[in-house]
């Protein structure tokens, strides 16, 4: 029979727990391999809340004209 594993340490669930927080594992080639999930706010992409929450102003300054959404009507004001 196989020998059982020992039993982690509290301190090495712990740092098991933080990794398993901060990496994700992918396939790259058929090989797994642990990289740094990306930065999320309020469990969405940051380019995600960026996109539902600046404003067209925001948008502009930092040229990101792509994103803006122009009505026809908004046109006729100008």
């Amino acid at each position: 029979m196989r020998e059982q594993k020992p039993e982690l340490t509290t301190k090495q669930k712990v740092e098991k727990a933080r990794l398993r927080k901060e990496h994700m594992w992918i396939f790259v080639r058929g090989k797994q391999k642990r990289v740094r999930r990306p930065p999320m706010i309020d469990s969405m992409d940051v380019d995600e809340f960026i996109r539902r929450n600046a404003d067209p102003i925001w948008f502009h300054q930092e040229g990101l004209w792509e994103y803006l959404m122009i009505d026809d009507e908004a046109l006729l004001f100008f």
